[in-house]
């Protein structure tokens, strides 16, 4: 059956229920951690950052001021839309309210990916607001899923895949030799309780992942387009594909959503679920026409960046994160670093009286296990993995090129005992008052082999190299 001359009625209960499921990950994350890092007195303060924005390069709704306490309301409101939207609340009403509720939805999100600078400056942001986007036009239930936009889904679906399948192939030579996955599950941001496991699996079993990687992502999405059932079986194996990069790492929600991209591929005629075409009303109709065309038009920016020889990364052509760029791991690092913070509260310390810092998710506890966090979002875990990045190991030093502003914040306000900040580590060695001085020490990680795993119980072996900031204390 042509896509066109399909029913999407299941389709699209699964991708709304999808969709709020996300969005409710995506405020929740936001709930325990936008403050710390965003508010106020955060690492980079929304206010500043305001100062030299129009609501036209930033749309947000936070240009009528922003507060700490507005902040929780546009945040406490997204949580329950989600929430609605989950149980299916916001489509059982009539087609204006649904549309109005999801667009709300996605602005409230919006709102704080726009302020978010490096927090929030992850592919999977913009992925969730254009797909949020889509997600509004779906229709309630009273009316027949728009099937041009489960074409623009798939259209989404086919550049997140294409694009992540190109910059491969442009990118690292190791994807060319199928070697890269020999290093990808050690130095990935954040391992999980089974990338271990993953990283000692046979070579020759990690080269014929890297194959049905490339085609998974360089030939299956040509499929979507095509009649059922072959666009249902090419998004559904990439489903899989994606259901096993959820298994071996935590890449936040982005292969959750990544999966509800690939359920707009299966008509209700796959999933074995037909239904009588259901009538519409002339304005949606024209509405949801428009909105593709829109899609359509606004596409030019990213085809061309598929086509081209430098491709980008993960790039916004508007202020409104719509139709945008994908792709992820062009690179990858063979030699995992980390940066470790560490305190005393001694005024003239010993080494013996140096204590780690530790995030919920960062493997600095070489017995520790790493967990399953995703799809949450552990915002200030990933910006400590790209910390080394910004320096350079130069025989038994470490030259370090700058220090981002939110990381000297961050020491700031761990020796200020500053509370919320504290509570984005899983350990703090100073509960009761801030530390004299604070450090940071850059250390080379790479996992144990089965024989030293046995033998000490580690999971991780690690070797200082030196420091990545000297001692400093307050006043400093």
């Amino acid at each position: 059956m042509d896509w066109y001359s399909d029913t999407f009625f299941h389709t699209r209960w699964l991708l709304k229920t999808g969709m709020a499921f996300i969005y409710l990950v995506a405020f929740a994350s936001a709930w325990k951690q936008f403050c710390p890092l965003l508010g106020e007195n955060g690492l980079l303060p929304v206010p500043h950052f305001l100062k030299s924005r129009t609501f036209k390069d930033c749309p947000t709704l936070f240009h009528i001021g922003y507060t700490d306490k507005r902040f929780y309301v546009v945040c406490g409101l997204g949580l329950v839309l989600s929430a609605l939207g989950l149980f299916g609340f916001l489509d059982s009403g009539p087609l204006w309210l649904s549309i109005a509720s999801w667009l709300i939805l996605w602005f409230f999100y919006l709102s704080l990916v726009n302020v978010g600078q490096r927090f929030y400056g992850f592919g999977w942001e913009t992925m969730l607001l254009e797909a949020g986007f889509l997600t509004s036009f779906l229709g309630s239930w009273k009316v027949a899923a728009p099937a041009s936009i489960i074409f623009c889904f798939r259209w989404m679906l086919f550049r997140v895949e294409v694009g992540a399948g190109l910059i491969k192939m442009r990118g690292d030579k190791c994807w060319k030799d199928l070697t890269c996955l020999e290093y990808h599950y050690e130095t990935q941001p954040l391992p999980n309780p089974l990338s271990w496991y993953f990283h000692h699996l046979p070579k020759q079993f990690h080269k014929l992942s890297v194959a049905g990687s490339h085609v998974v992502q360089l030939v299956l999405p040509f499929g979507l387009f095509c009649p059922q059932p072959v666009a249902g079986w090419c998004a559904a194996l990439v489903l899989v594909h994606q259901a096993w990069l959820i298994v071996c790492g935590n890449y936040s929600w982005l292969n959750w959503l990544t999966i509800v991209l690939c359920l707009s591929g299966m008509g209700d005629s796959f999933l074995g679920y037909p239904r009588a075409v259901v009538p519409t009303s002339v304005a949606f109709t024209i509405l949801t026409t428009v909105i593709t065309l829109g899609v359509v038009y606004l596409s030019r920016d990213p085809v061309r960046n598929l086509l081209a020889k430098r491709q980008r990364m993960n790039t916004s052509y508007n202020a409104f994160r719509l139709v945008n760029s994908y792709g992820a791991f062009g690179s990858i690092t063979k030699v995992r670093y980390e940066v470790v913070l560490e305190g005393t509260a001694e005024h003239f310390p010993a080494e013996d009286s140096w204590k780690e810092y530790h995030l919920p998710a960062k493997p600095v506890r070489t017995d520790r296990l790493p967990p399953q966090v995703a799809p949450y979002h552990l915002r200030l875990d990933w910006q400590m993995w790209f910390l080394p990045f910004s320096a350079q190991v130069v025989g038994t030093q470490v030259r370090v090129f700058r220090h981002e502003i939110w990381f000297q914040r961050l020491v700031e306000c761990l020796l200020q005992g500053d509370h919320p900040v504290r509570k984005l580590f899983s350990h703090d060695p100073f509960p009761n008052s801030p530390p004299v001085f604070i450090r940071a020490r850059f250390y080379r990680y790479r996992y144990t082999s089965p024989a030293e795993r046995q033998e000490t119980g580690e999971w991780w072996y690690r070797e200082p190299v030196g420091d990545y900031l000297s001692p400093c204390y307050l006043k400093d």
